[in-house]
C-alpha cells in the first residue's frame, strides 16, 4: 500500500523525535500529535506523553505520571527536557517564528494567538515546527512579529538565550528543513516524495539550500498499520493533509 501525502508527514514529524529519550513530548495539532505516537509506538518508548492537562500516559491511556503545568514550569522547561512541535503562521531563515499577529504589530491586518509560550519554549528547551501549508505566506523573508526565537536573536540576546536554544527542525507538506545553512539559515533535509525542487522555490519567499537533500522516507508496513488502524482510524490527517 502506497502511503499518503499526510502519512509521509506523520513519518516526518515522528523522526523528530528519533534520539530524544526520555523527555516530554509536547506535540501541538493533529499531525504533530500522531506523531510523537508513531514514535513512542516505535523507535522511542521512553517519551512522556501528556494528555494535554496533567497526566503522562502510556500508549493504552494508563496513567504513569503526573504532571501539572507548575511543575513543567519548576522541573521540566527550565532544564532543556522537552520537545515541543508548535504551527507556525510565519517563519523567517533563520527560525523566528510567529503565531501573534499579521501586519504592523501597533495596528495589525490580523490577530493571531499572541506570542503564547512561544519565546518561554525556543529558549528552554528543542523546538520544531509544523507547517501544514507550506506557501510563500508562511515562510517569509521577516516575520511580522517574533514569537518563537530564532538564531539570528538568539546570538544577539547572548549566552544565556543560547544556553539551551535549540530550533531543530520545520515540517511541512512539502518536505522536512533545518537550520544548518550559513548562520543557521534554512536548509531543505529532504522533500517528500513527488515534490520538486520547484514547487519548494516558489512557496518560499527566501533562499533555501538544497545541498544534500534527499527524499523524505515512506513509512514502513508496520507504521501504516498503527497510523491506518490505531492512532487516526478516522483518517483525520487527510483532512489537514489531502492526498
Amino acid at each position: 500500500m502506497s502511503a499518503t501525502r499526510a502519512e509521509i508527514a506523520v513519518v516526518a514529524v515522528a523522526e523528530l523525535f528519533r534520539g530524544d529519550g526520555e523527555i516530554v513530548a509536547s506535540p501541538m495539532g493533529l499531525i504533530p500529535q500522531l506523531g510523537a505516537k508513531l514514535a513512542r509506538s516505535t523507535f522511542e518508548p521512553d517519551l512522556l506523553m501528556s494528555d494535554g492537562e496533567a497526566y503522562l500516559l502510556t500508549p493504552d491511556g494508563v496513567v504513569e505520571g503526573w504532571q501539572p503545568f507548575r511543575k513543567m514550569l519548576d522541573t521540566i522547561v527550565p532544564h532543556g527536557r522537552r520537545h515541543v512541535v508548535m504551527g507556525a503562521n510565519q517563519i523567517d531563515r533563520y527560525g523566528n517564528q510567529n503565531i501573534s499577529a499579521i501586519g504592523d504589530h501597533a495596528r495589525p491586518k490580523k490577530q493571531l494567538l499572541g506570542v503564547r509560550g512561544a519565546p518561554g519554549n525556543t529558549v528552554n528547551h528543542r523546538t520544531s515546527y509544523w507547517v501544514p501549508r507550506h506557501s510563500a505566506r508562511v515562510f517569509v523573508d521577516s516575520v511580522d512579529v517574533v514569537s518563537g526565537v530564532g538564531y539570528d536573536n538568539a546570538a544577539k540576546a547572548g549566552p544565556s538565550a543560547e544556553k539551551y536554544h535549540d530550533v531543530h527542525r520545520v515540517v511541512s507538506n512539502l518536505g522536512v528543513f533545518d537550520f544548518g545553512g550559513p548562520d543557521h539559515a534554512m536548509r531543505a533535509v529532504s522533500l517528500h516524495p513527488g515534490v520538486t525542487r520547484e514547487e519548494v522555490v516558489a512557496a518560499t519567499t527566501f533562499a533555501i539550500d538544497f545541498t544534500g537533500a534527499g527524499t523524505s522516507r515512506e513509512p514502513t508496513g508496520d507504521e501504516l498499520r498503527l497510523i491506518r488502524e490505531v492512532l487516526d482510524p478516522e483518517h483525520l490527517r487527510d483532512r489537514e493533509v489531502p492526498a
